[in-house]
């Protein structure tokens, strides 16, 4: 698809990537599959799971991002606060390496204790207002006496300005069919820098992949370059944040005011 198609689907108005995701939800057939990852389990990105009430779990991704107290998972605002449910779940689990775990997320998984998002994701404004602030960190409990991030390694953080035409890739947990958010999918290409000419206002400044149809349940999942398959982790350039339901996602980078709410998140105890 050429850029100005790209601009056009993205002139319009984008749904999130579904901040819960339940198990059993269905859509329209996908436009274009998302790739199975099939190198192994990749303890740097996992799925967050908690109980969404009526015998449903809620879903999105994330990733282990370095921080000092090696307990900080990156993930989107909209996983962590909507204006139907201003305030988190009541309790969520981070689960490394997720593969069909969903009986048995809390006995694999780092419980959350702390949830960052920034001052500028305000639910109580319209999305199109807020979504350049669609990023969250998460600060995780050890897990007998052991960090995530001593256990799975973990992703270094970029900030704003993200390099443009690099090797991207995309992965997270698609809930929505055809998939069912019990294993990793990814896409890859270039990163394209969203402008004006692309984008609305809205969207301007996030990174975009075209023919990836990830779906409900990635949300939040880390956008990564310069990948190293010996440690399992990359350079964490953005999350997961919004789709155009035409083949189009975009991630959010990281603004450098982002780095003090890292910083917050990671202090060590």
């Amino acid at each position: 698809m050429n850029r100005l198609r790209q601009g056009a689907a993205l002139k319009r108005a984008l749904p999130l990537i579904a901040a819960t995701a339940a198990l059993g939800l269905t859509a329209p057939p996908a436009l274009a599959e998302a790739a199975p990852w099939e190198e192994g389990p990749v303890g740097t990105v996992g799925k967050l799971v908690w109980d969404a009430g009526g015998g449903q779990l809620g879903m999105c991704s994330g990733s282990v991002v370095d921080a000092p107290n090696g307990s900080v998972v990156a993930t989107a605002a909209h996983c962590v606060r909507t204006r139907e449910n201003p305030e988190p779940p009541a309790e969520v689990w981070f689960v490394p390496g997720y593969d069909h775990g969903k009986d048995t997320y809390q006995r694999d998984g780092w419980r959350v204790t702390g949830f960052h998002t920034p001052d500028g994701w305000d639910t109580s404004r319209d999305t199109t207002e807020i979504l350049h602030h669609d990023y969250a960190f998460l600060t995780l409990a050890e897990k007998d006496g052991v960090t995530v991030q001593a256990a799975h390694g973990a992703n270094r953080p970029v900030f704003e300005p993200v390099p443009e035409d690099r090797d991207v890739a995309a992965l997270g947990y698609p809930a929505v069919a055809p998939y069912d958010g019990e294993s990793l999918h990814w896409c890859a290409g270039p990163t394209d820098v969203l402008d004006a000419a692309e984008a609305d206002e809205a969207n301007v400044g996030g990174l975009m992949l075209d023919g990836c149809d990830l779906t409900a349940g990635s949300s939040g999942g880390p956008w990564l370059q310069d990948w190293d398959a010996e440690t399992g982790s990359g350079a964490l350039v953005a999350v997961m944040s919004v789709g155009s339901g035409e083949g189009q996602v975009v991630g959010r980078p990281f603004p450098a005011e982002a780095a003090d709410l890292l910083a917050t998140a990671g202090a060590a105890p």
